[in-house]
C-alpha cells in the first residue's frame, strides 16, 4: 500500500537493511543490533503480535503466514529501495482494512461528532465511556456516567430488553441492530430510539448506539392513523358509528384522548348549517376514546347534547373553520368558560390539544378534539395537514351517513303511513301482527282486509331492496292489492293481476333516463295471499315466491301448508299461480310471515326453518298478541336481512243468529216471497225501517235479475255483520251490468237501483255460478 512503512526491509542476501521504530517496540531490540545482520538471526519463527509466523512468499506476493490478518500474522512482499534495488518488506497485516492505531482514532472521531448517543460498556454492563449525545440523553456528565449501570443512566420503559441484547451480543459476538425502545417519560415527553448493540472484538464489552427517531416515529404513526381512518371510517351508514370508528382509528397512534361532536340536526339526517356556526347550535357528543381505560375522566357522557361554550378554541374552530393546537395548563384563560372540560382535562393529565372542524363545502358537521398527555409530547405543525386530511375524509363519511339517515327516515315515515295502524276487527276472525322494521328501510307489509260475505283476506308481502323507492313500490303494490281484493278475485287471480302491476312498474323504471341510477335496479317482490270464508271454513291460499303459512290446530298440532310457491312478482315467464285450499276448524291459528322473521329467530335446540315458530304456536289458547310478543323476544334483531313481519289469525265461528239463507223456487212469485222473508228477518234483527225498506227493494231487484237472466237454483242470504250484506246466488255465468235505462224503457234499472240504495255492490264467481251482493251501512256502523 503506497505510503505504508514496513517493519523492516531485508535485501536479496537476507540481511536487514532497515529497522523501524515500531519493530523496536515489537521485538525489543534497537536498530543498531539488527541492521546489517541476517534476518534469520532474529528468531525462527519470528514472533508476531498475535503469535503468528513470518514466511517469505515464494511468488513475491503478500501472504498471511499464520491465521491471516485477523490472527495477527505478518506479511512479506517486495519493495523498491531508494537506490532502485529490490528488497523484501515485512509489514503488519491491516486490521479490517485500517492500519494499526486508526481504530481508536475512528472511534474517538465518531464519538465526538456522531449525532447518535454512543455508550461503551464493559462485561458488567457498566458504562466505560459516553459521547456528548449520550451524556445529554442521560442528563449527566462523563464523570457521573462512568462506572454506573447503563440502564440506571438511561431510563427505558423496558430496560430488561436492552440488558438481554447486550448479554447475547457479548456472548455470541453477533451484533443486534435496529431495535425500537422508548424512554420512561417521568416528567418529560417520551422519546423513541433506534438501538443497536455492537460487541467489541478483542475485549469483553460492547458499543451501544441509540438514534433518536421520535420525529420519524411520530410521522409514521400519523400516516398509520391516516391509513386506518381511510380504511375503517365510513364502513357503516350511521353517523354515530362513523364517529366511533374514527376514535378507534386515532387512538393511540395520533392521540391519547379523542372526542367527536356532531351537530345535532346532522345526526337526524337534516342539512348541516353553514359556517360560522351559531353559538346556540347544539352538538351531540357522538364518540369518546382514550388510551387510559374506561375510567378516563370525561367532561360529558357520550350522547350528551349541548352548545359549545364561548369563547373557547372549540367554538372558534367552528367559526373560522381553522384547526389549532393549544398547550394546556392551569393558567389557560379560556378554561374558565368551560368548567366541566377544565376539570376533565386536569384529571386526565392532558397537556396538549388539537381541534379540527369537520366541514364539507362550507357546511359544519362537527368537531374533532385530540388530546395528548405530557409523555406523548405536543402536536407539531407537520401534523396539522395530516389531521385536516383525516377530518375531511371523516366529514365526507358523516355526510354520506347523514344522507342515508335522511333517506331512511323518509322511507320509514312513508312506509309507516302506508301501512294500516292495526288489523281491523272481524266477526269470524281475530288477528294480531308483529312488525320489526329493518334499519335500512325495507319494503315489507301485511294487511287484513274485510271482504263482503264476512270473508277476510290476509296478505303478507315484501319488496326486494331498501330505501325510499322500495317503500314507494310497497305502497303501490299494497294499494293495488286492496283494489283487486275489492273485486272479489280469487287469490291466484289476484296475484296474477298484481304481477301485471309489477311488470308495468318495472317497465316504467326501465324507461327512466340513462343517467338515473334507479333505472338499472331490479324490481321484484314476494307475496302470500289468503282468503278465509267462515261459512265454508276454508282458506284459499296462493303464493308468489313467498314462504307457505303455518297452521296450528287442536291438540297442539302444527303444520306447514303444503303448497306450490309461484314465481315472485315481476319475474316474467313463470307458470300460472296455483291456489291451494285448506280447511280450518274454529280456534285454529294461521301464521303468515316474512323470511326475515325465520332468519332472526333464536332456536333453543339448534333447529331452523319454521320449527321455533311452530313450537310457539302450539298453544293456540293463548292471546294472539302474547304469541307475537314471545316471538319478538326470541328474535335476533341486530342484523335483519329485511322487515320481520308476522301476521296471526285465529278463526272463530260466525254467530248463527246473524246469518240466514233461503232457497227460492224458479217461480214468478219468488221476488215477493223473498221480500217477505227479508222484511221478517230485518224486523227480528231490529234494523231501522228506512234500511229495511231499502233492503227489500234490493232483494226484489236481485232476485228478479237472477230468475230472468240467471239459472236455477237461486238462493238468498242476509248477513248481519259490520254491514248488512244481501247475497243472491244463481247457477248462471252471465255477468250482469249496470245500465242507464232511457225514459221509455220498461226495464234495465235493477242494478242501478241497487247501486243507489247500497253503498257497495259487486259480483263474485264460484265453481257453480255467481253471487251478486250489496252492502248497506247499519245505523251503528259507518260505510
Amino acid at each position: 500500500m503506497a505510503g505504508e512503512t514496513p517493519l523492516m526491509v531485508v535485501d536479496g542476501g537476507g540481511d536487514v537493511v532497515q529497522w523501524s521504530h515500531q519493530a523496536e517496540e515489537l521485538w525489543g531490540r534497537p536498530a543498531g543490533e539488527v541492521v546489517g545482520r541476517p534476518a534469520t538471526d532474529l528468531a525462527s519463527p519470528v514472533p508476531a503480535p498475535g503469535g503468528g509466523d513470518v514466511e517469505r512468499c515464494s511468488d513475491g506476493g503478500p501472504r498471511d503466514v499464520s491465521e491471516g490478518a485477523a490472527g495477527g500474522g505478518l506479511c512479506v512482499r517486495p519493495v523498491l529501495r531508494d537506490d532502485g534495488s529490490a528488497a523484501w518488506g515485512v509489514f503488519l497485516p491491516p486490521a479490517d482494512g485500517l492500519v494499526p492505531g486508526v481504530e481508536s482514532a475512528v472511534l474517538e472521531t465518531l464519538s465526538a461528532h456522531m449525532a447518535a448517543a454512543l455508550f461503551v460498556v464493559d462485561e458488567e454492563l457498566h458504562v466505560v465511556s459516553a459521547n456528548a449525545a449520550a451524556q445529554a440523553l442521560s442528563d449527566a456528565s462523563t464523570t457521573q456516567i462512568r462506572g454506573r449501570p447503563l440502564t440506571d443512566m438511561w431510563p427505558l420503559t423496558s430496560p430488561g430488553e436492552l440488558e438481554n441484547m447486550l448479554c447475547q451480543a457479548m456472548g455470541d459476538g453477533r451484533p443486534a441492530v435496529d431495535h425500537v425502545m422508548r424512554t420512561d417519560p417521568k416528567n418529560d415527553s417520551q422519546h423513541t430510539h433506534n438501538v443497536s448493540v455492537l460487541p467489541l472484538r478483542d475485549a469483553r464489552g460492547a458499543v451501544v448506539v441509540a438514534h433518536d427517531v421520535t420525529a420519524q416515529e411520530k410521522a409514521r404513526r400519523g400516516v398509520q392513523a391516516l391509513h386506518a381512518v381511510q380504511e375503517r371510517v365510513g364502513q357503516t351508514l350511521d353517523v354515530v358509528a362513523t364517529c366511533q370508528e374514527l376514535v378507534r382509528a386515532l387512538i393511540p397512534d395520533l392521540a391519547d384522548i379523542a372526542v367527536v361532536e356532531v351537530v345535532e340536526p346532522v345526526v337526524r339526517g337534516e342539512e348541516p348549517p353553514l359556517s360560522p356556526l351559531g353559538r346556540n347550535v347544539p352538538l351531540r357528543r357522538a364518540a369518546f376514546g382514550n388510551s387510559g381505560g374506561d375510567q378516563q375522566a370525561r367532561a360529558h357522557p357520550v350522547g350528551d347534547v349541548r352548545a359549545l361554550p364561548f369563547p373557547t378554541p372549540y367554538a372558534q374552530a367552528l367559526a373560522d373553520l381553522k384547526p389549532r393546537t393549544i398547550a394546556l395548563g392551569p393558567d389557560t384563560p379560556w378554561l374558565a368558560a368551560d368548567p366541566a372540560r377544565a376539570e376533565a382535562i386536569h384529571a386526565s393529565g392532558a397537556r396538549y390539544l388539537l381541534v379540527a372542524p369537520l366541514t364539507l363545502r362550507g357546511k359544519v358537521l362537527g368537531l374533532l378534539s385530540l388530546y395528548r398527555t405530557q409523555r406523548s409530547g405536543g402536536f407539531d405543525e407537520k401534523e396539522l395537514p395530516l389531521t385536516l386530511e383525516l377530518a375531511t375524509h371523516t366529514a365526507l363519511s358523516i355526510d354520506n351517513a347523514r344522507r342515508y339517515a335522511r333517506e331512511h327516515t323518509i322511507a320509514a315515515t312513508l312506509q309507516r303511513h302506508l301501512l294500516p295502524p292495526a288489523p281491523p276487527s272481524q266477526t269470524a276472525i281475530e288477528t294480531a301482527d308483529l312488525y320489526v322494521a329493518d334499519d335500512r328501510g325495507a319494503g315489507g307489509w301485511s294487511n287484513a282486509c274485510a271482504l263482503p260475505g264476512a270473508r277476510t283476506a290476509l296478505v303478507v308481502g315484501e319488496v326486494v331492496g331498501h330505501g325510499i323507492h322500495t317503500a314507494v313500490t310497497m305502497g303501490q303494490l299494497r294499494t293495488a292489492m286492496q283494489s283487486l281484493a275489492a273485486l272479489d278475485l280469487e287469490p291466484d287471480e289476484l296475484l296474477a293481476r298484481l304481477d301485471d302491476t309489477m311488470t308495468r312498474l318495472a317497465r316504467e323504471r326501465r324507461a327512466l333516463p340513462l343517467g338515473d341510477p334507479l333505472r338499472d335496479e331490479p324490481l321484484s317482490a314476494t307475496c302470500l295471499c289468503v282468503l278465509y270464508d267462515p261459512f265454508t271454513h276454508t282458506c284459499t291460499i296462493a303464493s308468489a315466491g313467498h314462504s307457505p303459512p303455518v297452521v296450528a290446530g287442536a291438540a297442539s298440532i302444527t303444520r306447514v301448508v303444503d303448497m306450490a310457491a309461484g314465481a315472485a312478482l315481476g319475474d316474467r315467464g313463470g307458470p300460472p299461480y296455483a291456489a291451494t285450499t285448506v280447511t280450518l276448524g274454529d280456534g285454529d291459528v294461521l301464521a303468515l310471515y316474512t323470511a326475515s322473521l325465520l332468519s332472526a329467530a333464536r332456536p333453543e335446540d339448534g333447529t331452523s326453518d319454521t320449527q321455533p315458530l311452530q313450537r310457539l304456536l302450539a298453544d293456540t289458547e293463548r292471546p294472539l298478541q302474547d304469541l307475537c310478543d314471545d316471538i319478538l323476544y326470541r328474535l335476533r334483531t341486530d342484523a335483519l336481512p329485511g322487515d320481520a313481519i308476522l301476521l296471526l289469525a285465529r278463526t272463530r265461528p260466525f254467530p248463527a243468529d246473524r246469518v240466514v239463507t233461503w232457497p227460492l223456487d224458479d217461480e214468478p212469485t219468488a221476488p215477493a216471497l223473498a221480500r217477505r222473508h227479508a222484511r221478517r228477518q230485518l224486523t227480528d234483527w231490529g234494523v231501522d225501517e228506512d234500511t229495511a225498506y231499502d233492503t227489500q227493494e234490493i232483494v226484489s231487484e236481485l232476485v228478479t235479475n237472477a230468475l230472468r237472466y240467471g239459472a236455477p237454483p237461486v238462493r238468498l242470504r242476509l248477513i248481519n255483520d259490520r254491514t248488512l250484506t244481501c247475497e243472491v246466488h244463481d247457477s248462471g255465468i252471465s255477468a250482469p251490468r249496470l245500465r242507464h235505462a232511457r225514459t221509455v224503457d220498461e226495464g234495465g234499472r235493477g242494478l242501478f237501483i241497487c247501486a243507489q240504495l247500497a253503498h257497495n255492490w259487486g259480483i263474485r264467481y264460484t265453481d257453480n255460478g255467481k253471487t251478486v251482493w250489496t252492502e248497506q251501512a247499519l245505523p251503528s256502523q259507518h260505510p
